[in-house]
């Protein structure tokens, strides 16, 4: 096996394909192929700058990676399996391009504070859209409740008949407690907003680098503190995966109420036929699966939220390979 491993200088043998396999992570971090490549970009801009690489050097490696970043978008250039992770797999195409150039790009730069800033780059453009997904939700109810803000229907407590309400009164109880959610994603959006990038392994650099020249291009609000602290949480993922379990308990329970309206022994509601599916032997149904799909999905949420959990729990700082599975 020649594949290019970065740490491997002082090893005598190759890596067995079996520990080359258990160890791999690139068949799921390859999804960080464009917040790699923009990080790359953003700390060789840097390197230029503070003249730690020459300025030509810097634009060298710069317009080698706009290149290996259009040949993967274009299906031109297909992910290497057998290379460790997504950063060794463009930092080894890119010297392969531009040669001797392409090394200097890992200058001041560990995968340690790499991977760490790829995560946040890829979790802050999720919370957005996650964000966006559920405004759009609040939207479509709370136009729903105004339709049917004279509809009145039974209020439950103990699942047994109590006070007569309106449907667009329960439909608004969802809408705030997805405007909660809103809110939660924007808070776990702020303290996801510091750029880890010159944490280097664990204690920094003596390259003179400007950090907050990398945070201006990537656009965050500011840098991490704590060289330690940058490479070695992942509290923002909890954070993301707990606001993410909260949001599918509002919507599992949504749906499970749902499931009981358009139930013969409710019969408040019929679903759609769009949004239905049927038996192959009893054509008298109109089955919920989609309802019950996103109640069934919450246990796969709640599930990756305490697994990020119980991986951290134990760690001591900095950096360990648990964390790959982050």
């Amino acid at each position: 096996m020649n594949k290019m491993q970065l740490w491997k200088g002082r090893f005598k043998k190759e890596l067995s394909k079996t520990t080359n396999d258990f160890n791999s992570s690139i068949s799921f971090d390859s999804r960080m192929y464009r917040e790699d490549i923009e990080g790359s970009i953003a700390h060789a801009t840097m390197l230029g700058k503070c003249g730690i690489i020459k300025e030509e050097e810097s634009a060298d490696i710069i317009q080698g990676l706009k290149g290996i970043l259009a040949d993967i978008e274009s299906g031109a250039l297909q992910f290497d399996m057998e290379a460790e992770d997504i950063h060794t797999f463009i930092e080894g195409e890119l010297t392969k391009r531009i040669g001797d150039n392409g090394k200097r790009l890992h200058t001041s730069r560990s995968r340690n504070d790499q991977v760490a800033l790829d995560i946040k780059l890829y979790l802050k453009k999720e919370v957005v859209n996650v964000k966006n997904l559920v405004v759009d939700l609040i939207k479509v109810i709370a136009d729903k409740a105004e339709k049917y803000s004279d509809t009145v229907m039974p209020g439950y407590t103990h699942l047994q008949r109590a006070q007569p309400i309106t449907f667009g009164h329960h439909l608004l109880a969802y809408g705030e407690m997805l405007l909660r959610d809103v809110s939660r994603l924007e808070d776990c959006l702020k303290r996801m907003d510091e750029m880890p990038l010159g944490s280097c392994a664990l204690a920094g650099t003596t390259y003179p680098i400007d950090r907050t020249i990398t945070a201006g291009l990537l656009n965050f609000d500011r840098i991490t503190n704590n060289s330690l602290d940058g490479v070695s949480d992942r509290d923002y993922c909890i954070e993301f995966a707990s606001a993410l379990s909260i949001i599918m308990v509002h919507l599992s329970r949504f749906s499970e109420e749902i499931i009981m309206w358009c139930s013969w022994e409710f019969k408040f509601v019929e679903l759609d036929d769009a949004f239905s599916t049927g038996s192959s032997i009893m054509p008298q149904k109109k089955n919920p699966d989609i309802a019950e799909l996103v109640r069934g999905k919450s246990g796969r949420v709640f599930g990756d939220n305490m697994t990020l959990l119980t991986i951290m729990k134990g760690i001591a700082l900095a950096y360990n390979k648990d964390m790959q599975e982050d």
